[in-house]
């Protein structure tokens, strides 16, 4: 499974982070599959953090899972309240659709039974 996590850089006791995209079975500092970002937690006021928003939307998407921390990140800088927004969104635009092709099939259902009411009618 493909884990968005952090891997350790910097120098001892200045640690900073590239943000990754891993297999889950390979160490932390270990072969990853591509780098995501970077984060900072050492700078003042707030930690330095930097994303390829497209990226990380991407793998997302093909179901990899965000460790706890990259979760955090990603929440501070919005970008999991976008995707869930996202998501919502399509969902009800789905539904919409559906709703619309189902009135339309109803619509022409009833349509034809009158009709066929009226053709009945001139028969007799």
């Amino acid at each position: 499974m493909v884990r968005l996590r952090l891997m350790r850089t910097g120098r001892r006791r200045a640690p900073s982070y590239r943000i990754v995209a891993a297999d889950s079975r390979r160490q932390r500092d270990g072969r990853f599959i591509e780098i995501l970002g970077h984060y900072n937690p050492r700078t003042q006021p707030e930690p330095d953090i930097g994303i390829k928003e497209d990226r990380v939307r991407y793998w997302l998407s093909v179901g990899a899972q965000p460790s706890e921390t990259v979760r955090n990140i990603l929440k501070r800088i919005g970008l999991l309240a976008k995707l869930d927004q996202e998501r919502r969104d399509a969902y009800l635009r789905d539904a919409l659709e559906r709703r619309s092709v189902e009135e339309q099939r109803l619509a022409s259902e009833s349509e034809m039974t009158l009709e066929e009411m009226v053709g009945e009618e001139a028969s007799e």
